[in-house]
């Protein structure tokens, strides 16, 4: 499959920067809410998807909260919060009702090339954890999105479920552990890969990679002024349009400064890397079909969260451990060592420097990660997979993450781990910011969007955006029959039912 594309549209309706899932999932959602959309992409690599979109550099999970322990969190009296995982777990259900639309339409080719059913588990030790995880259990299992969440301390079990977590493991050990059969494993850059070809397909839809955005000004009409640059040929154009997303993971964070919108001001970034152990050995790689999420450490950003994984990419299945968290200024894997100096302004200094004086224990946890050898990586693995060899394994460099630094009344700032929407006033530019859970809830976003930055037409689009997502505008949590209807409908048009 050819993706490079040298095409542009020079006053586009619509211009999404970036060409990963959430600018396909923006571009797609909008071309079947008015095909006459003149939409231009604008994509800095040689091909789409090869970013945090990328499925090597991201854990593929479909995250559903079923599993990441940073979702819920305990509170001071030693009850759990479950809220955000109920966000979350509805999110994610948006996203696979938009799916199976798309599968049905027949734009998504066969679904078993982008999804995969797949358990997601969480896994503690230690009689502290694991009497959380069981106050945890106990509060999600009664929540019909989590109801069939099982838990269990018998290693017999536990073995059941996930082999290697029990191969080597001192018997007397304290475990814990839930399981959800239903989980899935996403291969967000087949996906975005496949949503990228439909919109080529139309005529009024352009793809151009190898181009990137220099600047962003607003002209005196109200449009958007995009100076675009052709990286091959050293050239520049101007390409205007009266909306602009960006999308661009990252290098969102620079474009919205150069945007000088007021809703933007006082956003910094700070970025994280990340690395993973492969294991390719098909004994190892058989012996475990699940994610299995653990507890971070101390200090640790969400993306940290340790996780041993199944991960199914291009037909192939491989098992992933980590992430090891790492420091690079750059904002992308392909960026500039310059990224996180150049995006310091006067607008954001004082929430970033609060944000580095409150947060020494991150400092000192990317400090011990970046110090790392082997041995130390192979010892966090076997507190997963206790008879783990390191030459089964090999290091993989991950995705970039830029985490959230935002203004903040009382401590000049605060460090946010997720993402947020950033739209104009006017709803002429929207920028997506952040990491966690990222590409999982790219529809539930998408649609926050559309209805920020397209209110005018929301009227005549109801009916569209019903069809494609049934429980737009209803509330899934409050509506355990119609939850139960659209998932069954869902998962089973995708396959994993």
């Amino acid at each position: 499959m050819a993706m490079k594309r040298v095409e542009t549209i020079a006053e586009p309706d619509v211009i999404l920067i970036g060409g990963g899932i959430m600018s396909a999932t923006l571009g797609v959602l909008l071309n079947q809410l008015d095909p006459s959309l003149k939409i231009q992409i604008v994509e800095a690599l040689a091909e789409v998807a090869k970013e945090s979109t990328n499925p090597w550099n991201n854990a593929g999970t479909g995250h559903a909260a079923l599993c990441e322990l940073n979702y819920t969190k305990e509170r001071p009296d030693g009850s759990v919060d479950i809220s955000k995982a109920v966000e979350i777990n509805e999110a994610f259900e948006l996203s696979k009702q938009f799916w199976s639309y798309l599968a049905a339409q027949g734009i998504l080719p066969a679904p078993e090339e982008f999804i995969t059913k797949v358990p997601h588990m969480s896994f503690v030790r230690g009689k502290e954890d694991q009497a959380f995880l069981k106050r945890r259990h106990e509060t999600m299992a009664k929540h019909h999105f989590f109801a069939e969440m099982e838990y269990s301390e018998d290693g017999g079990r536990i073995k059941e479920w996930a082999p290697l977590l029990l191969q080597g493991r001192n018997a007397a050990e304290p475990i814990a552990a839930t399981r959800v059969e239903g989980g899935t494993d996403v291969n967000f850059g087949a996906l975005t890969r496949s949503l990228v070809d439909y919109l080529v397909s139309k005529e009024n839809v352009k793809v151009a990679t190898r181009h990137q955005v220099h600047n962003i000004k607003r002209k005196r009409d109200g449009r958007w002024e995009l100076t675009v640059r052709n990286l091959e040929k050293g050239i520049n154009r101007s390409v205007t349009a009266p909306f602009v997303f960006v999308g661009a993971g990252g290098a969102s964070l620079p474009l919205l400064q150069k945007s000088k919108i007021e809703e933007g001001k006082g956003f910094g970034g700070f970025p994280v890397s990340g690395q993973f152990l492969v294991c390719d050995n098909p004994e190892v790689v058989e012996s475990h079909h699940a994610k299995v999420y653990g507890k971070a450490a101390v200090g640790a950003p969400p993306m940290s969260v340790p996780h041993l994984d199944t991960r199914v990419i291009d037909g192939k299945l491989s098992l992933l451990f980590g992430p090891f968290a790492g420091f690079s200024p750059k904002f992308l894997k392909s960026g500039s060592f310059f990224d996180l100096p150049g995006s310091v302004k006067i607008s954001n200094l004082i929430p970033m420097l609060a944000v580095g004086k409150d947060n020494m224990d991150l400092t000192r946890y990317l400090i011990e990660q970046v110090i790392q050898h082997p041995q130390d990586r192979l010892d966090a693995l076997r507190e997963f997979f206790p008879d783990a060899k390191l030459e089964d394994w090999r290091l993989l460099t991950a995705g970039q993450r830029v985490q959230i630094i935002k203004q903040d009344a009382k401590k000049g700032g605060v460090l946010q781990f997720g993402t947020e929407v950033v739209a104009a006033g006017d709803g002429s530019i929207a920028a997506l910011l952040g990491a966690s859970p990222g590409a999982s809830t790219a529809v539930d976003v998408m649609l926050d969007i559309i209805g920020k930055c397209f209110k005018n037409r929301l009227p005549e689009w109801k009916a569209k955006l019903e069809e494609m997502v049934p429980s737009h505008g209803k509330s899934l949590a409050g509506d355990p029959e119609l939850y139960r209807k659209l998932r069954t409908a869902a998962d089973g048009a995708l396959g994993i039912s």
